[in-house]
């Protein structure tokens, strides 16, 4: 394995990561929109409160490592989505200033105003991030010199479209999850009925996902069937798709919460097995595609990164144990609370 196959796995590690822990506290704010007292908004607040700012370093840290080491895929990738991004951008600075400001005014009409940008700032990087994903397994238009050559409106593509409103699935089902662990009561009771028709939907969508990149972008499957590390990541994603519904009627959500994650890590890691050694397929002519050899930093700049980030990494690994020990258990409402 070289550096650049080193880099390609640390940078899906840091993807994996993102879409895991910031996937369920963008879920429980999409959830947050239909909360039906100030208490139970109060309780989805408090749930992802002292976690999501650390859930984002793990975006940070991406796009970091994507700046290191594959230079040419930032540039190409951050112009050519540069609306998107800045859209992704004012969403998440709502999120985070709604969270802040909501309990500031004891004025009905201020807080339902908050909610409402905490909802929506949730909702939108929740379906930009598939939007993302699903324009890179279909491929960005390029010209020779690796420049993107679309508008924001190409990436809004019927295909690109249908991963972002799986992706959104996906995230609300594993924020429901992640409530029905930390509520209890009514809202735990209501929340634990949204679970199986979120699962249902999650799977649908899915299976049509599939189907569609079959005829969107049949290259991510060829030599799939010949590489047995795809049997393996398909086998894991199919037991802990079908574990959560178990785990979630047995009440287990601890271990549904755990299946949500695999699944997501896995449908992720299918995604990156197909596209690998692409980093950035080109849509018309696939010898213009990015991949990780012609867009890669120079080895000495691979070497000496892939050292800060073993230094970094198990501390951004050890930083997140700490704050989801210190705590957990179910969300206690107090004076100091948001």
């Amino acid at each position: 394995m070289d550096l650049n196959m080193i880099w390609f796995l640390l940078v899906g590690v840091l993807i994996i990561g993102y879409a895991i822990l910031d996937g369920f506290d963008l879920g429980v704010g999409v959830l947050h929109l239909f909360a039906r007292s100030e208490e139970e908004r109060r309780v989805h607040i408090n749930a992802i409160g002292p976690v999501w700012d650390g859930n984002e370093v793990w975006l940070l840290t991406g796009g970091g490592a994507l700046f290191a080491a594959f230079p040419i895929v930032y540039a190409t990738v951050f112009s050519g989505f540069y609306l998107a991004l800045m859209l992704l951008l004012v969403a998440l600075i709502f999120r985070a200033v709604s969270m802040e400001f909501r309990g500031k005014v004891d004025s009905p009409g201020w807080k339902k105003a908050w909610d409402v940008a905490f909802g929506i700032g949730s909702l939108l990087p929740a379906v930009l991030f598939g939007v993302a994903f699903g324009n890179i397994l279909r491929g960005i238009p390029l010209d020779a010199a690796h420049n993107y050559t679309g508008s924001f409106f190409t990436l809004l593509n019927p295909y690109a479209v249908l991963i972002g409103v799986l992706s959104l699935v996906l995230f609300t089902m594993h924020g429901a999850i992640y409530l029905a662990m930390k509520t209890e009561g009514g809202l735990q009771a209501r929340i634990i009925r949204w679970i199986s028709p979120l699962w249902m939907s999650t799977v649908g969508l899915y299976l049509i996902a599939t189907l569609a990149t079959m005829f969107e972008s049949p290259f991510l499957f060829e030599g799939m069937l010949s590489n047995p590390l795809f049997y393996v990541l398909f086998l894991v994603l199919l037991a802990a798709c079908l574990f959560i519904p178990v785990a979630a009627k047995a009440g287990r959500y601890g271990r549904a919460f755990t299946a949500s994650s695999v699944t997501i890590a896995m449908m992720i890691g299918l995604s990156a097995l197909s596209l690998f050694p692409r980093l950035v397929p080109a849509l018309d002519d696939l010898s213009l595609s990015l991949t990780i050899y012609n867009a890669s930093s120079s080895e000495a700049t691979l070497t000496t990164m892939l050292v800060i980030a073993l230094i970094g990494m198990p501390l951004v690994i050890a930083y997140t144990i700490f704050i989801y020990r210190a705590f957990k258990g179910k969300v206690v409402i107090s004076g100091d609370s948001y």
